[in-house]
């Protein structure tokens, strides 16, 4: 007979965590937008602890996020010591242009440090990490802090800054990668489909100058400026991807770094858009580096 193994038991436990899904944070235009909550499980010694707090914003293209692609790997977030909200928001497909997809995660934001007691968050450490369109809104997060422009009806008296950003193959310069993939744009023949898809991230023509004008609004390397207080971010594109250009990020690191704000950047060899981009090495990188920034 082998001997009888024992293990330790965890009374804080540690590395579990629980889910609180369909949490109605904005009803903005009269629609109800949605978050998830991963975060440390509780027990009576741990009930009063606090956590930082990671927003996540899925890619979507700027539609509606599906925000169980990811769960898996934002779960072992929550098992290392994070709340990590994975937040939706509306779709430029239903008639919500940009910047309204901004405007939902920042309320998502303010909501979630108006209930930070609830959920265990420390309103002082929060971060924003998204992936695609939703690293171009971790970006814009990071830019436009508590500009009063994306303000909704939902807990304005609460901050919706950041203290880290976390930006995977987002896109920084939207006109550019419109022109990159279609060329220019005063000549550019686009299926309608695509042409028509453009138009309603933007809410007018991607020819006309309002539209330009909003390509440029959400675009952070249009918007960054020397001067500014940004928090610190990191930046992780694939250079093989055929969706958002490994230059996107690389222009985008280059003028944070000129301009003097503290920036990394990760260049994962020959990774696509999502797929074969992610990996353990991947995930370790973001944990590592918002360890670094948060705890």
């Amino acid at each position: 007979m082998k001997p009888i193994k024992t293990i330790p038991y965890n009374p804080l436990l540690t590395g579990l965590a629980e889910s609180t899904p369909d949490i109605v944070f904005s009803r903005e235009g009269g629609q109800n937008v949605t978050l998830r909550i991963l975060k440390p499980w509780k027990n009576d010694l741990t009930k009063d602890k606090r956590y930082p707090l990671i927003v996540f914003i899925q890619g979507s293209g700027w539609t509606s996020p599906n925000i169980g692609y990811h769960l898996p790997h934002i779960g072992r977030f929550a098992m290392a010591g994070y709340v990590v909200a994975t937040v939706t928001h509306r779709s430029c497909n239903d008639g919500h242009p940009a910047p309204a997809f901004l405007r939902d995660v920042k309320a998502a934001i303010r909501y979630l440090r108006a209930h930070a007691e609830e959920h265990q968050i420390d309103p002082a450490r929060v971060a924003a990490w998204g992936t695609s369109s939703g690293g171009n809104t971790a970006l814009l997060l990071g830019l436009t802090g508590d500009d009063a422009r994306y303000v909704s009806d939902v807990h304005p008296e609460q901050s919706d800054a950041v203290k880290a950003v976390v930006d995977v193959f987002g896109p920084t310069d939207m006109m550019s990668l419109f022109v990159t993939r279609f060329g220019p744009y005063e000549t550019a023949v686009l299926d309608p489909g695509a042409e028509g898809y453009f138009n309603r991230i933007l809410g007018a023509s991607w020819k006309s100058a309002e539209g330009r004008a909003a390509a440029d609004a959400i675009s952070p390397l249009q918007l960054l400026r020397e001067g500014m207080e940004l928090p610190p971010m990191q930046l992780l594109y694939g250079d093989a991807d055929p969706v958002v250009p490994y230059d996107q990020g690389e222009r985008m690191y280059e003028k944070l770094c000129s301009l003097g704000y503290e920036a990394d950047f990760v260049r994962v060899l020959g990774a696509e858009h999502e797929g074969n981009f992610w990996s353990q090495a991947v995930l370790d990188e973001i944990m590592a580096w918002l360890d670094s920034k948060m705890k």
